[in-house]
This record gives C-alpha cells, sequence and structure tokens, in this order.
C-alpha cells in the first residue's frame, strides 16, 4: 500500500493533482485545501491513503498526515465516502472541522457540496465525542510529520481543562465555543479564562 509519494507537480485538476514519482505519473485525488497549496513543475511530498477495489486501485493525498486522519474518521460515519470526505475537508479545516464537531454545528458541516442537514447530523452525531481526542493529538506543519506536540492555545487549554477534572467532551466544546466568540489566536491564558467562565454560567 502507497502512504506517501514525493515527486514533482505535472499538472493541478479542480479535484486531483499528477505527481511525477521518478518518471511514474500517479493521479492523486486531493481536497482543495491540498490542491491550493500545489503547483505545476513544484516538488510536492503528499501523505496518501490508498483504496483498492475489484475494478480501480484509487490514491487520496494529503498536504498533512492529519487530514488524511480526518478522511479516515469522517469514513467510518455511514453513507460518508471518500468523495463526500473529500468534499467536507474542501470546505473546512480540520481546525475549522473540530471546533463544528465540538460545538454541535451541524449547519457548518452541511456547508460541504454533497452534505445534506441529515447527513450533516449523523457526522456531528458519531463524530462529535471524537473531536476532542483529535484536537489533542498534535498536527503536522509539514507533510508527513505526525507531530504529537500540542497543536497551540486550544489543545493547550482542552488539556489544562482535562487536567482540571473537565471531561473531554465538556473541554473540547468550552474552548471551541471561546475559541469561537475570541477568535484565532487567542492566548492561551485568556481562552482558558473564556471557557471557564463560560463553564461556570
Amino acid at each position: 500500500m502507497i502512504g506517501k509519494l514525493t515527486g514533482v507537480v505535472d499538472f493541478v485538476s479542480e479535484d486531483h493533482v499528477l505527481l511525477d514519482v521518478g518518471g511514474v505519473g500517479y493521479l492523486v485525488n486531493c481536497p482543495a485545501s491540498t490542491l491550493s497549496k500545489l503547483a505545476a513543475g513544484a516538488h510536492a511530498s503528499l501523505m496518501v491513503e490508498t483504496r483498492l477495489t475489484d475494478e480501480t486501485i484509487k490514491l487520496y493525498g494529503f498536504f498533512t498526515a492529519e487530514e488524511r486522519e480526518w478522511f479516515r474518521l469522517l469514513q467510518t460515519v455511514q453513507n460518508v465516502g471518500a468523495r463526500v470526505a473529500l468534499n467536507v475537508l474542501s470546505a473546512l479545516s480540520p481546525r475549522d472541522l473540530e471546533r463544528a464537531l465540538a460545538l454541535g454545528d451541524k449547519a457548518t458541516i452541511g456547508r460541504a457540496q454533497g452534505v445534506g442537514p441529515k447527513l450533516a447530523l449523523r457526522i456531528v452525531t458519531e463524530l462529535k465525542d471524537k473531536a476532542p481526542s483529535m484536537m489533542l493529538r498534535g498536527h503536522a506543519e509539514d507533510a508527513g510529520v505526525h507531530a504529537v506536540a500540542p497543536r497551540g492555545p486550544e489543545a493547550d487549554a482542552v488539556a489544562a481543562l482535562v487536567k482540571l477534572g473537565y471531561s473531554q467532551g465538556v473541554a473540547a466544546e468550552a474552548v471551541a465555543r471561546a475559541a469561537q466568540s475570541l477568535g484565532d489566536g487567542t492566548a492561551l491564558d485568556v481562552l482558558l479564562r473564556e471557557a471557564l467562565r463560560a463553564m461556570g454560567r
């Protein structure tokens, strides 16, 4: 199974890229978030998910291992296949997706092409409990790096609240709400203070 490809981009289309690896061209389906970082003639390294069926072999590529993990996780939901999972990742960054799940925000999930209200509700219902652990797993700035370091203020805030005795689900929801109202880039102490204040209401 192919897990990673590194080569030169031949061309980028609406939903896939042709990656030349040692003279062999691999057609890799990608979300818009990954395609936007690629350009013809540039060197690229993609984390790859290989799907093998009786008829075809399909490759799905992602700029980070985190996106690939979300791609896999989304498909554990009934009626969410590879195409819908790519559409969700095209519409939402991993951080936006984590936040939407923690908040139970099916309207945000429903912005993805091919995701109606019922499917958005199913995604939120089935993955809400998994959002906190994804928030705490860490993310990679560079493709192919499985980072275990904290993801920044939001992950640190969730971890701090868990240490204080709150469940991961409650902590993730409180931090997501605080981050949503305060905006990205908020300092850890401010984020924690707002989350605690909101939970104390």
